[in-house]
């Protein structure tokens, strides 16, 4: 007898109870009706949104070094760490600088700022200073010895996440020299850390639906609506900028590594609705290391790339600063010259690194490139002020894309990507960090697994728990590392 079909309602509820990329999807709808109907009471809820942000950023320094220091170990090869710094560093600013050049070009081509005939003098400069705290961008000197920790436990709780690497970076060396004979202990429990930190990241995860709401509520509130009917030319192109951008970066990824990125997309929904939910990347980014690596990207490649590209590889920043410095100057009725934008790109190169974590970060950059020019009023940069928060959903997830492909494409190329485990778990194939809660096991226990199927890293439930089976009951096949060593006494 076939089982009752559960009726309509019930399934709904169930994929409510489930599935986080459903309940984040809602709580983002209800965000914007709430903050459309009681913008009042919408801005009162900025704690929720902030909390969450608060409790992952608490784990990512942590979890960054965990996951270089046993990439490193595990991969016995520092030189070959060395590369793949450097090969990211070469495609981080390949793809930076594309994306400056398509801003540049959909800014020419589309115009979003002609007709405006903005007054620089009526524009009130003194909100931007408010906006970005009286703050500036560091120089290239300042950046580089801030890169550089003045003690172990300070870039810790600094959160410094280019400190926290070069530790890493130290730490995992000073390893591979000892040998596992010396300090038997220190890398298992290093990677222990890592599963307790992956588990913290779980039950963070739970509160991700109240963050949406409340961000989604307090962006409404305070801006409303109306903001995307006085700046749409804008907004509309700065997006399908966005769109063009990423069409690009999966034509790169398949040619590539031959993997497919809307199939990546599908992956990491989840992630990506937070992500454009709470406008944060570091909300994500605990989640998106580990998917990666059980998508068959090493350890050591995950850990240096994506923590880096925070810094070095802001695609989506880089698309709207150009945007946003023609739009400016074509609102205030400067034309800009070819040498004056080759100068926009060459200046934004620069500002657009090291933007990470510096508050109002885009309108320093905006302002240090107004200033070089010495065409733009310094004050026009005011112009932005009402439509930056709306941009802010774009810029992080084309940077977080920007940046998974990065972790793909170096991988590939350092040779410390698995392919077909990759194409397999894209393709659902494998079950890795499932989202759907387990459902009961219907076969008998003790049932053996077929042979060979190691589960080293088992799938992980949508609360964060760890279990052996997917939804419907199914064995999960989770693909141990194919790369390095394994330490004789070490947990993968």
């Amino acid at each position: 007898m076939p089982p009752p079909v559960p009726s309509p309602s019930r399934r709904v509820a169930r994929i409510l109870r489930t599935s986080l990329f459903a309940q984040v999807a809602c709580a983002l709808v209800l965000g914007v009706v709430v903050g459309k109907l009681w913008p009042g009471v919408a801005t009162d809820l900025q704690p929720l949104g902030d909390g969450f942000t608060r409790l992952i950023k608490t784990i990512i320094s942590p979890l960054v070094f965990c996951v270089v220091v046993v990439g490193i170990a595990k991969a016995g090869d520092l030189k070959a760490f060395g590369r793949i710094g450097l090969k990211a560093l070469i495609w981080f600013e390949v793809a930076s600088t594309l994306a400056l050049l398509i801003g540049l070009l959909a800014a020419n081509v589309v115009r979003p700022g002609s007709g405006m005939h903005v007054d620089p003098a009526t524009l009130d400069a003194s909100a931007v200073d408010a906006k970005t705290g009286g703050g500036s961008l560091p120089t290239t000197t300042e950046f580089v010895v801030h890169s550089l920790p003045t003690s172990f436990v300070g870039a810790f709780a600094e959160n410094s996440l280019l400190q926290v690497l070069v530790l890493a970076c130290l730490v995992g060396a000073a390893l591979l020299h000892l040998g596992h004979t010396k300090v038997p202990k220190v890398l298992p429990a290093i990677e222990q850390a890592q599963e307790i930190i992956f588990a913290i990241v779980g039950f963070v995860m739970r509160l991700a639906p109240i963050a949406v709401f409340g961000a989604m509520a307090v962006l409404i509130g305070n801006y409303g609506l109306g903001v995307i009917e006085t700046y749409g030319k804008l907004i509309i192109l700065c997006y399908a900028a966005a769109a063009l951008f990423v069409t690009l970066l999966a034509v790169a990824l398949r040619l590539v590594t031959g993997l497919s990125l809307w199939k990546f997309l599908r992956y990491i929904r989840e992630e990506l609705l937070l992500a454009l939910g709470t406008a944060s990347t570091e909300s994500v980014m605990p989640r998106v290391m580990q998917k990666l690596r059980r998508a068959g990207a090493r350890e050591d490649a995950v850990g240096l790339v994506l923590p880096t590209g925070y810094s070095f590889n802001l695609d989506g920043a880089s698309l709207y600063l150009s945007i946003g410095t023609l739009f400016i100057a074509q609102a205030v009725g400067v034309d800009l010259s070819l040498s004056q934008q080759v100068t926009v790109i060459l200046v934004l190169m620069l500002t657009s690194k090291g933007m990470a974590g510096i508050p109002g970060s885009a309108f320093l950059a905006l302002s240090a490139t107004a200033s070089s020019l010495g065409a733009i009023p310094a004050g026009a940069v005011a112009l932005l002020l009402g439509v930056d928060r709306i941009m802010d959903s774009m810029r992080v997830v084309t940077n977080l894309l920007g940046n998974c492909v990065a972790v793909f494409a170096v991988s590939r190329w350092e040779g410390a990507l698995d392919v077909e485990l990759a194409k397999r778990v894209l393709d659902g194939e494998v079950v890795a960090g499932a989202e759907e809660e387990p459902a009961e096991p219907e076969a008998t226990e003790g049932a053996a697994s077929p042979a060979g199927q190691v589960s080293p890293a088992p799938s992980v439930s949508r609360s964060g728990s760890v279990g052996p089976e997917a939804a419907g009951g199914a064995p999960v096949v989770v693909v141990p590392p194919r790369f390095g060593k394994e330490p004789a006494s070490g947990n993968s």
